[in-house]
C-alpha cells in the first residue's frame, strides 16, 4: 500500500459517508434568532479556546450568569475572555478549574454555586483531549490523560454539582462528547473509546435523575475547525516519540497521517447556538442527544435505534418510566 497522509478534510468526509441526511424533525436546529438564558447560571469548563470560549460569551449576550473555567491561571486567554466579557458588560466570571484534580473541580464549583446563589442551572463538561495513532501505538501514559480527561473529568465535575442541583430539583448536565462518541474512524487511537465511555456514562445519569429533575444532554459535534486540532497534534507527537520502531512500522499510512490540520469552513458557533436551545428548553422536554453539524450527522441512525433498543428491553421493567421518558422526548 502506497503511502498517505490523512488530513482533516478526508477524515472528514469519511465520517459524512456514514452519515444520514438531516431532517428539520431530527434534531434542535443552530439558529441565529434570538435565546433568551437570563436568569441562569451556566458553568463550563474548557473554556481557554474553541466552543468553551464562545459559548461563554454567547450565553453571557443571551443573559446568562457565566462561570468560564479553565486551568492554569492566570493564563492570556483569560484575560482575553474577560476582556471581551467587560467589553460588551457581560456577566461573566472566569474560575480556575483543572478536570484532573478532584480538590481544583470541587473548589471550583462551590465558588459558582456561591456567586450564584445555590444550585447550577447548568453544567457544561466540554473540556476534552485527543490523540492520533493507532491503538497500539497509544501507551498507558497516554491512555490514563485521555480517560482521565475525557472520562473521569465529566464525572468529577457532574459529583460535585449534582448534589445542589438534587437538592433544588432542577439543572442541565450538557456533556460534550463527538459523531466519533457513535462511530470511529481508524487511526483516531483512543479519542473514540473515551467518548463512547462518555456517551454511555450521560445517558445512564440521565435514567438515574429524572426522579431528581434534572437532565442530561449529549453533544454531539462532527469536525469543526477549533484548536483541539492543534492541540491533539502536542500530545500526539511525543506519543509517537515514544513509540518503538517496530510497532509504527507496522502502521505505515496511519502513522503518517497522526498529526493531522485543523482546517475546514464549518462554523463553530454552530456548536453553541445549538445547545443554548436546548438550555432554553422547558425541564424534562431536553433531548437525550443533540448531533450538530451543518452536513450529514452519522449519529442519527444510531441514536435512534439506541433509543429504540433502551424502550424495547427496559420498557416494561421498573425502569421503564425513566427510560421512556429520556428516549421518548
Amino acid at each position: 500500500m502506497t503511502d498517505m497522509k490523512l488530513n482533516r478534510r478526508q477524515i472528514l468526509a469519511a465520517g459524512a459517508a456514514t452519515g444520514i441526511a438531516l431532517t428539520a424533525s431530527q434534531s434542535v436546529a443552530a439558529e441565529d434568532g434570538p435565546t433568551s438564558l437570563k436568569g441562569k447560571s451556566v458553568l463550563i469548563t474548557g473554556c481557554s479556546s474553541g466552543f468553551g470560549y464562545l459559548g461563554a460569551l454567547l450565553y453571557a449576550k443571551q443573559g446568562a450568569k457565566v462561570f468560564a473555567t479553565m486551568r492554569n491561571l492566570p493564563r492570556p486567554e483569560a484575560t482575553a475572555l474577560m476582556d471581551a466579557a467587560k467589553k460588551e458588560k457581560l456577566d461573566l466570571t472566569v474560575l480556575e478549574l483543572d478536570v484532573l484534580s478532584d480538590e481544583s473541580v470541587t473548589k471550583a464549583v462551590a465558588e459558582a454555586e456561591g456567586l450564584s446563589g445555590g444550585a447550577l442551572d447548568v453544567v457544561i463538561n466540554n473540556a476534552g483531549v485527543g490523540t492520533g495513532a493507532p491503538v497500539e501505538l497509544q501507551d498507558m501514559e497516554a491512555m490514563q490523560m485521555l480517560f482521565d480527561t475525557n472520562v473521569m473529568g465529566p464525572q468529577r465535575v457532574a459529583r460535585a454539582a449534582l448534589p445542589a442541583m438534587r437538592a433544588k430539583k432542577s439543572g442541565l448536565i450538557m456533556n460534550v462528547s463527538s459523531q466519533l462518541g457513535r462511530v470511529m474512524i481508524p487511526g483516531m487511537g483512543l479519542y473514540s473509546s473515551t467518548k463512547f465511555a462518555l456517551e454511555s456514562m450521560s445517558e445512564q445519569m440521565a435514567y438515574e435523575l429524572v426522579p431528581h429533575g434534572v437532565d442530561v444532554t449529549i453533544v454531539q459535534p462532527g469536525g469543526f475547525p477549533t484548536d483541539i486540532w492543534d492541540n491533539g497534534n502536542k500530545l500526539t507527537a511525543p506519543m509517537l516519540e515514544r513509540a518503538n520502531e517496530e510497532r509504527k512500522a507496522a502502521y505505515p499510512e496511519l502513522v503518517a497521517g497522526a498529526l493531522r490540520d485543523g482546517g475546514g469552513s464549518t462554523d463553530p458557533m454552530d456548536v453553541p447556538r445549538a445547545m443554548a436551545a436546548v438550555m432554553a428548553m422547558a425541564p424534562g422536554k431536553r433531548p437525550l442527544r443533540l448531533p450538530v453539524h451543518p452536513d450529514r450527522k452519522p449519529s442519527l441512525a444510531i441514536n435512534d435505534v439506541s433509543a429504540k433498543t433502551q424502550v424495547a428491553m427496559l420498557g416494561g421493567s421498573a425502569f421503564g418510566p425513566w427510560v421512556k421518558d429520556v428516549n421518548e422526548r
